[in-house]
């Protein structure tokens, strides 16, 4: 029996290493109370304008693409299966939208002006990633995409949540919002959401060996890169 699709996408040894997407500069100041307030700032800024625009626009693309056919009994396992997929881009449209509300309250609590910044080289580069893949790619690896994306998120806010035992009670002052962040993408329903959609890419019968296989480890290797791309370092601002 062959190894899931996710997990051996996980196993990878990528050109970026997983490690510096997941346990990057910017994660390691958060988690420690070390994060400036202007740094998160910036960093949120950029995650509004993935969250308000790119990733709804990519959800769409990949509903528009969900292959229904009328041949297909109602109770049939492929009608089953594509009604899934279609509630978990529910999920996800409901969850960016829930997210893009948190970012203007810890805006408006903090004192935060994300008017001040222009939107970073990186994160055009993972917006236009996105719609590149939405466009371009097979809807399997728009699937494919969405996982890698929630699953690197998922593990660098756990990341996170590992070191605030170490920061000491009210060092820094952008740490209660960290704790908000942290609490939000390492809650039960986000773990719940990230799992759902590593079955579901699991069970898209993408076969070891075949081009989209293959195309599905160039995707992991590229969200990697741009999730490492995407925190911001300290002499930006």
């Amino acid at each position: 029996m062959s190894v899931p699709l996710t997990q051996h996408l996980v196993s990878l040894s990528t050109p970026r290493p997983y490690c510096a997407a997941t346990e990057h500069a910017f994660l390691t100041a958060a988690g420690t109370g070390a994060l400036p307030l202007q740094l998160l700032s910036l960093y949120l800024s950029q995650d509004r304008i993935y969250a308000a625009h790119a990733y709804p626009r990519f959800l769409g693309q990949l509903l528009a693409r969900v292959p229904f056919s009328s041949l297909d009994a109602p109770d049939s396992p492929e009608e089953r299966f594509r009604n899934e997929i279609v509630g978990a881009l529910a999920d996800a449209l409901q969850n960016v939208r829930r997210e893009v509300a948190m970012f203007a309250e810890v805006e408006r609590t903090y004192g935060l002006d994300f008017a001040q910044w222009r939107e970073r080289k990186a994160t055009r580069d993972y917006t236009a990633e996105m719609a590149r893949v939405g466009a371009l790619g097979t809807f399997e690896e728009g699937l494919v995409f969405l996982w890698a994306m929630e699953r690197v998120y998922l593990d660098a806010w756990s990341y996170v949540k590992s070191l605030l035992h170490n920061a000491t009670t009210g060092t820094g002052p952008a740490l209660p919002a960290i704790k908000q962040l942290v609490e939000n993408w390492t809650s039960p329903e986000f773990g719940k959401f990230v799992h759902a959609l590593s079955d579901i890419v699991d069970r898209l019968a993408i076969v070891p060996g075949s081009p989209t296989y293959l195309r599905a480890e160039e995707i992991w290797a590229r969200v990697v890169e741009l999730e490492e791309a995407f925190w911001p370092e300290g002499g930006e601002v």
